[in-house]
């Protein structure tokens, strides 16, 4: 780099510190001293000529990918913008304001963002995913940067990320970690010590540099070394907090704190002349076309009546037999693909199963980068196990994300591995995500009808799946659109009606049966599709009936009984929620069913009560 490129970008970095300033200052929040340390590191990145990118094209494929996994630095990530051209002055002011696209934290309101970040320790994750697109499905030139925080690298799901991205050799992932030795209240666990950093990053087989984040040419010279590379690159940089205003610099207490209007007027004067007229340039992409496979025709449902499948089974064929259809469908899986079948789809096209192993954060959060390149991504894991992930799934909502979550092995009908393996939270979770969808099939056929419902949906997706077979009742020729449900027993003599799904379905069939036989009748709702809910079956079974039992293998806090007693919150029924109440334990199926008072028994008996 000649004298005259680093004048330039020590000019555009001066810019840009007051364009973080300024924002922050016109706001009254922010994190400004968290923005000033990386500005020199992300200055040299996208106008030092490594960063790729067309400007009047965020969609454009061939763009390098920046991720800001230190989401709060989200003044430098607008102030680059707009140096870049692509936001105005006028429109930077409204940092933070309601309506604005410039939010506290990135959000994909903001069109150069591919996800929503803030909640530390995701970012290296979505890149993770972002990287696996480009090289392994669309084949393409395009690197992916991420921009770390020391003090998030204390989070479990970075290093989750490290290990899975030297796994598959992820050379075009370069991570950008701003050690600027200061947290929220205090230093971070290793301070400024680099080598620390190094020596763990470096063990799990990621090629290590190790800068003065304030020298442009140590910058530009590690991004050259990092593109190449032939594994994933962590840069490690030295960086002062509040870099550029001397009374802020290293100093503790001014995280998240923007500066009043006389601190803010020293703070100009400090950095020196500005040129507000400046602009940087941002080096183009290539202009190559993705690989895409051919759009194709689903196979035919093909169950028997007469043989019991476990719609785990069913969901990893369904997903083989619904990708001709849906040909960006690409699977991962937490290590359980032969207990969620996702091995299925894993040996019919190997090329688009990910194997994401025991760490389920990082398999969420990476899913979110193949959603954000266009891609559906079907998770799958044991129901339970989800539930670590559940901050990666919370924030993807706010990245308007396509995906598909399956949780298998749901409620106590599991059986003797006990509750450690127990979906019994799912349901609840799922359902408090905004615009997302709960579904819970019954058998083979209503599994492989609502996996396809899932792909075919924009949205976020939960599928709970169950380890027990269970008997098909359904046809193959049966419709299961997202918001029905299924009258399955019906009469004008109902005393209630039963609402269930998954296995206490099966359990309410039952029950039907054996009432019928001593001249009570009720009716039964299959109630497969949780979220939303079909109300109006509901309500008008509760008008035609006296009560309404719901039955479910899920505690019930937050589970289908309470979904269908807020859904009747302003009709005069009463609603009896059978669901898992007790401290599970290790036993057959059925003997937990009965235990719990969910089985055919359970359901006998309150009938009775009612009567």
């Amino acid at each position: 780099m000649d004298h005259a490129d680093e004048q330039k970008l020590t000019e555009l970095a001066r810019l840009i510190r007051y364009y973080i300033l300024a924002a922050a200052a016109r706001a009254g929040s922010g994190h400004p001293t968290s923005s000033l340390s990386a500005t020199d590191l992300m200055t040299g990145l996208m106008f030092g000529g490594a960063f790729r990118y067309d400007l009047d094209y965020p969609g454009n494929p061939n763009n390098d990918r920046l991720v800001f996994s230190k989401g709060h630095a989200s003044p430098l990530l607008y102030a680059l913008w707009t140096v870049a051209g692509a936001v105005t002055e006028q429109e930077l002011m409204t940092y933070r304001e309601l309506g604005s696209r410039l939010e506290g934290h990135p959000t994909v309101s903001f069109p150069y963002v591919d996800a929503a970040t803030g909640s530390l320790g995701q970012g290296l994750s979505i890149g993770v995913g972002l990287a696996l697109n480009a090289r392994r499905l669309d084949q393409l030139p395009y690197r992916t940067y991420v921009l770390l925080g020391d003090g998030e690298m204390a989070e479990g799901s970075q290093w989750e990320a490290i290990e899975i991205a030297a796994h598959y050799g992820l050379s075009n992932l370069t991570g950008v970690l701003d050690v600027n030795r200061l947290g929220q209240s205090g230093p971070t666990m290793y301070g400024h010590d680099l080598e620390a950093y190094q020596r763990r990053v470096s063990a799990f087989g990621w090629e290590t540099l190790c800068i003065d984040g304030h020298s442009f040419a140590e910058i530009l010279r590690s991004y050259e070394t990092a593109r190449n590379a032939s594994k994933p690159t962590m840069i490690i940089a030295r960086t002062i907090k509040g870099k550029g205003v001397p009374f802020v610099e290293d100093k503790n207490g001014w995280h998240g704190k923007a500066l009043e209007k006389e601190d803010f007027e020293r703070a100009v004067q400090a950095l020196g002349p500005i040129d507000r007229s400046m602009r940087g340039k941002i080096a183009r992409p290539a202009e190559l076309e993705p690989e895409r496979p051919a759009l194709g025709e689903a196979g035919e449902i093909a169950y028997s009546r007469e043989q019991p499948v476990a719609t785990r089974a069913a969901y990893g064929k369904a997903l083989e037999r619904i990708y001709p259809r849906f040909p960006d469908i690409v699977s991962l899986d937490g290590e359980v693909g032969n207990s969620t079948y996702s091995e299925v789809f894993r040996d019919a096209h190997p090329e688009r199963f990910f194997e994401m192993y025991i760490a389920e954060q990082n398999m969420a959060g990476a899913a979110l980068g193949l959603a954000a390149r266009g891609k559906i991504p079907f998770v799958s894991t044991f129901a339970a196990f989800l539930s670590r992930a559940f901050d990666q799934i919370r924030m993807s909502q706010y990245s308007d994300a396509n995906i598909k979550f399956v949780g298998s092995h749901a409620g106590v009908s599991i059986g003797q591995d006990g509750p450690s393996q127990m979906g019994l939270e799912d349901l609840a979770m799922f359902r408090t995500l905004a615009g997302g969808v709960v579904l819970y099939p019954c058998d083979a056929v209503s599994t492989d009808k609502l996996v396809e419902e899932s792909a075919r949906h924009r949205g976020l997706t939960y599928l709970r799946t169950t380890r027990m077979k269970t008997p098909v009742i359904y046809g193959p020729e049966e419709p299961f659109p997202i918001g029905g449900s299924k009258v399955l027993r019906k009469s004008a003599e109902d005393l209630v009606t039963v609402v269930a799904a998954g296995v206490t379905l099966h359990e309410a069939l039952a029950a039907y049966d054996e009432l019928v036989q001593e001249g009570i009748r009720i009716r039964v709702i299959d109630l497969y599709s949780i979220k939303p809910i079909d109300r109006a079956s509901l309500r008008q079974a509760a008008r035609e009936t006296r009560a309404i039992i719901t039955v479910e293998d899920h505690y019930a806090e937050g589970g289908l009984g309470e979904a269908v007693a807020s859904a009747l919150a302003t009709v005069p029924v009463a609603v009896h929620m059978l669901a898992v109440r007790r401290k599970p334990k290790s036993g057959q199926p059925q003997e937990l069913l009965d235990y719990e008072g969910i089985s055919r028994e359970a359901i006998v008996r309150k009938v009775k009560e009612l009567k």
